[in-house]
C-alpha cells in the first residue's frame, strides 16, 4: 500500500452514524476545512470514538495550558513524529492561537531556536526529550516543576504521549489531510 492510500477511509454518515458525522461537519467549519479525515476515520469505531474524543478534549481545547502552548506542543509532536496530518490540522487550530508562520518554521527548527520564551523552549525540550527518549532526565523534570505545578506536568505527560499515540495510528491508518473548504 502506498503512504498516500488511506488504509481506512473515511467513513460515511451510514458507516459512523449521525452523531459522528454531525460532528465532524461542525468540526469542519470551525477548521475551514471538509469534515476532519480524523474524525470519520476514527469515528467507525462510535465506542471507542467517544471516549477518546473525552479525553483528547481535556487535554485540547479543556486543558491547564493556555491553548498556544498546547498547540506548540502537539506541533512539535507532529514535526518529530512526521505526522503530515497532525501538523496540518494543528497548525490551523494553532492560527487561532495566535501561531503564525514564522512560528510554525521555529516549531519545526525545534526548541534551539531563537525567539521562544524560556517557558516555551522548555516545553518544546520536554516534547523532544520525550519522544527521544520515552522519559525525562532527573534534571529536565525539575526544571519542568519549576515552572508548572504537578497537576500541569501530568497533563504536558499525557499530551505529548496522546498525540504521539495519535500520529501512529494517523499514520498507520494513512489518514490524508484534510482540504480547505
Amino acid at each position: 500500500m502506498s503512504p498516500g492510500t488511506p488504509r481506512i477511509t473515511p467513513g460515511s454518515w451510514r458507516e459512523v452514524g449521525p452523531v459522528v458525522a454531525g460532528f465532524a461537519k461542525i468540526a469542519g467549519r470551525v477548521t475551514g476545512t471538509e469534515p476532519p479525515a480524523i474524525f470519520l476515520t476514527l469515528g467507525r469505531n462510535r465506542g471507542l470514538f467517544w471516549g477518546w474524543l473525552h479525553f483528547a478534549g481535556r487535554l485540547m481545547p479543556g486543558g491547564r495550558l493556555p491553548r498556544r502552548e498546547t498547540e506548540l506542543v502537539i506541533l512539535r509532536v507532529a514535526t518529530l513524529a512526521g505526522s503530515d496530518y497532525e501538523f496540518s490540522h494543528h497548525a490551523r487550530l494553532g492560527r487561532r492561537a495566535g501561531i503564525g508562520p514564522a512560528e510554525l518554521e521555529r516549531v519545526v527548527a525545534g526548541p534551539e531556536a531563537e525567539g521562544w520564551t524560556p517557558r516555551e523552549r522548555l516545553l518544546l525540550e520536554v516534547t523532544d526529550e520525550l519522544h527521544h527518549e520515552r522519559d525525562l532526565s532527573d534534571a529536565t523534570w525539575a526544571r519542568l516543576r519549576q515552572d508548572l505545578d504537578e497537576r500541569t506536568c501530568i497533563e504536558v505527560l499525557l499530551l505529548v504521549g496522546h498525540y504521539q499515540m495519535l500520529a501512529q495510528t494517523l499514520g498507520t491508518l494513512r489518514v490524508q489531510p484534510d482540504r480547505d473548504r
